[in-house]
């Protein structure tokens, strides 16, 4: 009954967050290379009347690449995204959004004034209420058109350089499959010649900044079109897990009675249809996914490739994981060594931190373990498992960032893959985000974790770690402070001792009488060192 009644909502229309405003998809704006669409709040461009924000000029990274990427204006995403548009909203303050007409994550209030903090929760501790009004929030998504976002169906030199605009509607949860593709897909070079080393939200240090700015505006979303403000997307803890514990008709979905690729039919989510999935497809006919049906959702968990992946992450990876100190390391790649990054993404063995790719671990263990529609990168959000999966994976990331408390300048600002530099802003988002903006704890964007919230962040050890690891980088600074305190000490020492041997040793008609003195007790050498 809970879910017919969410159906209902299939009516109601509400703004999402995603690629090409449908405000700026139309050949005025692409010609002008202008995107900065009027606040209904004023009808101002940007909310300017209100001083919400102002239409500017983007500012673009200049910052250099690493090799990865050998071409240049090729790619409508390099320089993100001024292929497009290079004049958009400024938002001033707390606002944000395309038109500024929306708040900052973390914020709320007419005026956006007011700090909000959100709990993310572990969905096996959800109520059944709870669980079935987040699957029927996912079903709505599936259903409702987008409002203000539309998907685009070619390339910008397919539009004729913006004079034939080629844009369609699309519904709110496959715009975002839709998004993960755009970020990921491959470089159309002509003919049926392709460039497959290039990915805006993987293999790089972008990966845990654009997956969680990704699900910031997916949650945001479903905010939006429930109106539950309250709403978080909820984590699976796969840790130490032996099977697909969420792979179930009450939740995610079971196996098919007969197809064990296919989803139970007691589940709506068998009934789903998935896009940009044929990325063979695109690449020979130089398109662009265009979202068109393309079947249900594939999914066989624990028949994957054992050489592989030959379970899912244990508790003592995710902490060996936890304890690497760098998050960027060499190549910045899926080739880094003793990377954080690319460790907890799988490119690098759980257990020692070197770079393997014959292996997957941890982020993309979970995804082979599916042995589906999940298995396949640029079309791996079609599976509601996604969102589960990489809320938990953002939760590991927030552990580092709290454990290791790095500055902002940890996160590389240049010769990172195409697009990954710390002030390079994430394809395909508009608004524009810099990397490097979601580099900072979950808390100052609006949202915590359930089992971080515990006491000492889950035990005494993690509270002390930072101090430790503080301690760790400036000894050798001590060290060295004690030794040459040390002599600095012993020369000033000598120096008074030999003084007062000649004072003692001086005629008495000449000695002051200090003894005598209100002054003696004052007099000392105190050493700063």
């Amino acid at each position: 009954m809970f879910l017919f009644a969410m159906g209902l909502l299939l009516v109601i229309f509400q703004p999402s967050t995603g690629q090409f405003p449908r405000a700026c998809a139309n050949t005025q704006s692409l010609l002008r290379k202008e995107c900065c669409p009027p606040w209904d709040g004023d009808g101002s461009p940007c909310g300017e009347r209100s001083n919400r924000g102002t239409c500017q000029r983007i500012l673009l990274s200049q910052a250099p690449l690493g090799p990865q990427f050998p071409f240049s204006g090729v790619d409508d995403r390099e320089d993100w995204p001024s292929v497009f548009y290079n004049r958009t909203c400024r938002c001033r303050g707390n606002f944000m959004g395309f038109n500024c007409g929306e708040c900052k994550f973390g914020f709320s209030g007419q005026n956006c004034t007011e700090r909000r903090l959100r709990t993310r929760r572990n969905i096996f501790q959800l109520t059944i209420r709870e669980k079935d009004k987040f699957l029927a929030y996912l079903n709505l998504a599936k259903n409702i058109p987008s409002k203000d976002y539309v998907i685009a169906t070619g390339t910008y030199a397919q539009m004729n350089n913006g004079s034939n605009p080629m844009f369609r509607n699309i519904n709110v949860y496959d715009l975002f499959v839709w998004m993960h593709y755009y970020a990921s897909r491959d470089t159309l070079l002509g003919g049926s010649n392709v460039w497959r080393d290039i990915d805006f939200a993987h293999e790089a240090p972008g990966f845990l900044p654009w997956h969680r700015a990704f699900l910031l505006l997916w949650e945001r979303e479903i905010q939006k079109i429930t109106g539950d403000e309250n709403f978080t997307i909820p984590y699976w803890d796969w840790r130490d897990a032996e099977d697909c514990v969420i792979c179930t008709d009450e939740y995610m979905g079971g196996r098919h009675p007969t197809n064990p690729n296919l989803l139970s039919p007691a589940s709506f989510f068998s009934s789903w249809q998935v896009i940009c999935t044929r990325s063979e497809e695109y690449n020979s006919q130089q398109a662009l996914c265009n979202a068109t049906s393309e079947g249900p959702i594939l999914r066989n968990p624990g028949n994957n490739d054992k050489s592989r992946t030959p379970r899912l992450p244990s508790s003592s990876e995710v902490e060996f994981c936890l304890s690497l100190t760098r998050y960027e390391s060499g190549s910045m790649d899926r080739m880094a060594n003793y990377s954080f990054r690319n460790t907890l993404e799988g490119f690098a063995d759980p257990r020692t931190a070197i770079s393997n790719i014959s292996q997957s671990g941890l982020h993309n263990a979970l995804h082979i373990y599916m042995n589906g529609s999940m298995s396949q990168v640029q079309g791996s959000a079609n599976d509601p498992i996604f969102i589960l999966h990489h809320a938990f994976v953002d939760s590991i990331f927030e552990r580092w960032l709290r454990r290791h408390r790095p500055m902002i300048e940890v996160y590389p600002a240049a010769n990172a893959p195409i697009g990954h530099n710390r002030e390079n802003y994430m394809v395909p988002f508009i608004p524009l985000y810099r990397n490097g903006e979601f580099f900072i704890s979950s808390r100052e964007l609006g949202y915590d974790y359930e089992y971080l919230q515990e006491p000492a962040l889950g035990s005494f050890q993690d509270f002390l770690i930072p101090y430790f690891e503080q301690a760790r980088q400036i000894w050798p600074w001590l060290v060295g402070a004690a030794v040459i305190g040390g002599i600095v000490t012993a020369v000033l020492t000598g120096l008074i001792l030999a003084c007062r041997k000649k004072r003692a040793g001086a005629s008495p008609e000449i000695q002051p009488l200090l003894t005598e003195s209100e002054d003696y007790n004052n007099i000392s050498y105190q050493s700063h060192f």
